[in-house]
C-alpha cells in the first residue's frame, strides 16, 4: 500500500528528507518515530502528494505520488498534529462539508457521516458545535473527517498530542479498531508507548534518514541483543548442578534466582525447561527480562548523536 525508493526532498540548501526507503503492506500500522524536524512530517507531506519529491519515488494504494497526484490524495486520510477543526459548524456540517470536498454524491455524504457518527460513538452530540466538544472528541471528529471517503490509506500525524490519557487512550482504541486487512496506517509520533501498542512495524528516523526499521521484536533483538530471562526458585537452590544448552549464556546467580542470555529461545526455553524438571528444581517463575521500545529507541539516538559528534 505505499512503498518508497530513495525518497528524498531538498528545501534549497537544507536536506530534510534523505533517501527513504519504506514497504508498509495493508493491513498493517506503521510507527514513524523522531524528533521534531527529523523529517516525519515532510515524508507525510511527499506521500499525500502535497510535496513533490527532490530525489527517489513514492507509491501510495499503487499510485505514484508525482504523476498521479490527485489519485493518491483520494486514496488517503489525512490527521494532522492542527486538524483545523471549525468550531461553530456542528459535527454533521462539518462532514458534510467534507463529504462534498470530496466530491460524494448527497445520499452517500449522509450515509457516510451517520455511519462514522455512530462508530466513533459521536450520534449523540452530532447536532451540537464543534466548540463544546472535549478534546478526545474533537480527535475523533478529525479521524472521522480523514475517514469519510472511505480511504485504504490514513496518514496520522501525532494523533494524541497534548490529550489528557483518557482521550488519548480512546483515540488509540480507535485507531486499533480501523486497522483492517484492506486499511494501512502510519503514525507520526513521540509516544513510544503508544507506537509499541499499536504498530506491526516501526521506523526510526533521525535527519532525514531511517536509522533503523522492522518489528518490535526484530529492533530489540537487533539493538539489545538476545533476550534475556530470569528463572526465580522458591528458596535456596543450588542452579550450578543444572545443564544448560550450548548458546545460554550465564548472567548471574543467587541462591535463589538465576539470570541467562538464550540466543535461540524457540529452541532453547524447552530444553532449559525439561532440565528444570529432571532436576525438580524449585522453579517459582521463568520470566524474560522487560525491555521497551523506549530502551531501543533511546539507544538508537544515542548512538547516531555520538556518531555524529565523532565525525
Amino acid at each position: 500500500m505505499i512503498e518508497t525508493h530513495d525518497l528524498s526532498k531538498q528545501f534549497h540548501d537544507f536536506l530534510a528528507v534523505d533517501g527513504v526507503n519504506l514497504n508498509v503492506q495493508a493491513g498493517q500500522i506503521l510507527a514513524l518515530l523522531g524528533q521534531n524536524g527529523a523529517g516525519k512530517t515532510t515524508t507525510v507531506r511527499m506521500l499525500t502528494a502535497l510535496l513533490q519529491p527532490s530525489r527517489g519515488w513514492a507509491r501510495v494504494a499503487g499510485y505514484d505520488v508525482t504523476r498521479n497526484g490527485h489519485d493518491v490524495r483520494a486514496s488517503v486520510g489525512v490527521l494532522t498534529e492542527q486538524h483545523g477543526l471549525y468550531m461553530r459548524m456542528t459535527a454533521v456540517e462539518y462532514l458534510d462539508f467534507f463529504g462534498q470536498v470530496y466530491s460524494l454524491a448527497p445520499i452517500m455524504r449522509k450515509s457516510r457521516s451517520d455511519h462514522l457518527l455512530e462508530y466513533f460513538g459521536l450520534a449523540e452530540a452530532s447536532r451540537r458545535r464543534i466548540g463544546e466538544y472535549s478534546k478526545g472528541m474533537r480527535q475523533k471528529l478529525a479521524l472521522a473527517r480523514a475517514m469519510m471517503h472511505d480511504p485504504g490509506v490514513l496518514l496520522l500525524d501525532e494523533p494524541t498530542s497534548a490529550m489528557d490519557p483518557e482521550s488519548a487512550r480512546l483515540v488509540r482504541d480507535e485507531i486499533a479498531r480501523l486497522k483492517s486487512s484492506q486499511r494501512t496506517i502510519v503514525i507520526c509520533s513521540h509516544n513510544l508507548t503508544e507506537a509499541e501498542a499499536l504498530a506491526d512495524q516501526i521506523a526510526i528516523i533521525y535527519r532525514g534518514r531511517i536509522l533503523l526499521q522492522g518489528t518490535l521484536d526484530e529492533l530489540k533483538h537487533q539493538v539489545l541483543g538476545a533476550p534475556e530471562y530470569e528463572i526465580k526458585f522458591a528458596g535456596a537452590w543450588d542452579s550450578s548442578r543444572l545443564k544448560l544448552p550450548k548458546d545460554v549464556e550465564v548472567l548471574s546467580r543467587t541462591e535463589s534466582s538465576l539470570k541467562v542470555r538464550v540466543m535461540r529461545p524457540q529452541e532453547s526455553n524447552p530444553q532449559i525447561l525439561k532440565a528444570l524438571s529432571k532436576v525438580s528444581a524449585p522453579v517459582l517463575a521463568f520470566q524474560e527480562e522487560p525491555r521497551s521500545l523506549e530502551q531501543v529507541y533511546l539507544k538508537v539516538m544515542m548512538e547516531a548523536k555520538g556518531l555524529e559528534n565523532v565525525q
